[in-house]
């Protein structure tokens, strides 16, 4: 197979069937410097055009590395940006299927200015219609920053290369000791890439995510609900550690698709549907699950520098869409190491200005422990959460029970900071306690978590926020 027919039959690989309209078949390059023939660049290198998905309008284009490598030159940048404008216009997703060598030297700062085109173009985009990107080939220097610039990103498990500087070009490295092109690199250590599957799956996983967003930022991701609203998950409490089980538990039909689930998996992200609405979620995680229900993963329940930041990311794309936030919180304080502490303020004040500043509608639930100034990060009632629900045994206060007694009755015996110890837990770190203090709204039985946080959300439904006055803020 060619890569020309590579090119277009991902395309119709995507798309529900017979609905690919092309646009801009007929365009060729200018540019005839350096032998260029442009004659023989097809569609300069890029297929263009819409279909549907799911009966859903979208706007895709996807780079042809057959003609001159699939890179980017003037006209190939020209069909991209229509493509954009078409989508701004109408209010649907774009999604970009990257195989390119890069911009085109023959035609140099043409080629770089129509690049910088594209730029603009999703960033002008960004917040006003999801863009989406799945990488198949080559996606190396400058063009990683179009992957960068999309809200997600797909890369094929073993073709797809994400790079700004090839491994070999890293000082000390070379592919064969760290691919840091790689799936598993730009998946599990920069982050970059959200999504990572064989080519097929990759277009079932991009159909379900295309299906739970909205179009664009005047949209409503509502779907209809056959599941049960009142439906109670038998043993939730078994579910606290791992998070993202727990959402795949409450969500309708059980279905929770997870965002960058390679990728500082303490701190869990994704969609799921609750009575048919699209919900973002954000979780702490102390643990995965094995199919044998054991643990076979652990993790503290620590705020780190990469968890904040994959999480105040999705935070800021659920609330330029207005897509409803929840939060499942069990965490203790801040990762400690040095690695940690160069970015941990930084990072947790990013997370904190997520929730603080989201406009849509927000819920709590705290699912184990909220202790210290790291609990108010996750969106808790102090920074703004609409509803704060806690299940029995959590524990909300500054600290754990038995160090604060430590510190207030500093030097008596064990007995006594044993004692003052479960006065405090009592008196100050219970859910009871934080209840009584309007901290949280109710404290609800694990089991019924699910039919408490669709209540929640329906009343929070016709939410409305007012803002101060301002461009925009600076963190």
């Amino acid at each position: 197979m060619s890569n020309s027919s590579k090119a277009r039959q991902r395309i119709e690989s995507l798309l529900d069937d017979n609905s690919f309209v092309e646009i801009g078949a007929l365009v060729r390059a200018r540019a005839t410097d350096f032998n260029l023939k442009p004659s023989e660049a097809a569609a300069d290198g890029v297929i263009t055009g819409y279909g549907v998905i799911d009966g859903n309008l979208v706007y895709v284009y996807s780079q042809d590395a057959s003609v001159l490598g699939g890179s980017i030159g003037e006209m190939h940048a020209k069909k991209i940006a229509h493509l954009y404008n078409l989508a701004v216009k109408t209010g649907a997703p774009v999604i970009g299927l990257l195989d390119s060598t890069g911009i085109r030297l023959q035609e140099a700062t043409d080629a770089l200015a129509a690049f910088g085109k594209i730029s603009r173009k999703m960033t002008q985009a960004s917040g006003v219609i999801p863009q989406i990107t799945a990488v198949f080939g080559n996606c190396g220097g400058g063009l990683a920053v179009l992957a960068g610039l999309s809200d997600f990103t797909f890369i094929e498990e073993k073709g797809g290369k994400l790079f700004v500087n090839s491994p070999n070009a890293l000082a000390g490295n070379y592919t064969e000791k760290l691919d840091t092109a790689a799936a598993k690199f730009q998946s599990e250590e920069s982050g970059l890439a959200d999504f990572v599957a064989d080519e097929t799956e990759i277009y079932g996983r991009m159909r379900e995510l295309v299906s739970i967003l909205p179009a664009n930022n005047e949209d409503e991701a509502i779907a209809e609900c056959t599941d049960d609203l009142n439906r109670a998950v038998a043993n939730m409490a078994a579910y606290a550690g791992d998070t993202a089980a727990a959402l795949a538990q409450i969500a309708d039909d059980n279905v929770f698709v997870e965002v960058k689930e390679a990728y500082a998996p303490y701190m869990v992200t994704g969609f799921i549907r609750l009575d048919g609405q699209t919900v973002g979620c954000v979780a702490n995680r102390t643990e995965i699950l094995g199919d044998d229900g054991k643990a076979k993963d652990k993790f503290d329940a620590v705020l780190k520098p990469a968890g904040c930041r994959k999480a105040s990311s999705f935070v800021s794309f659920c609330d330029a869409f207005d897509i409803p936030i929840l939060s499942l919180t069990n965490v203790t304080g801040y990762g400690a190491c040095i690695e940690c502490e160069k970015r941990i303020a930084a990072a947790v004040a990013d997370l904190t200005f997520a929730f603080a500043s989201a406009t849509v509608p927000r819920v709590n639930v705290i699912v184990g422990k909220a202790l210290g100034s790291a609990a108010i990060a996750m969106n808790s009632g102090s920074i703004g959460a609409d509803v704060t629900l806690a299940w029995p045994n959590a524990e909300v206060g500054t600290m754990n029970a038995k160090d604060a007694a430590r510190i207030i009755y500093d030097g008596e015996k064990d007995d006594v900071i044993n004692k003052k110890a479960d006065e405090y837990a009592k008196l100050q770190n219970s859910a009871d306690s934080a209840a009584a203090r309007g901290y949280v709204d109710g404290i609800i039985e694990a089991d019924d978590t699910r039919k408490y946080v669709i209540g929640a959300l329906e009343m929070l439904y016709a939410k409305r926020v007012t803002a101060p006055s301002r461009k925009h803020g600076t963190v």
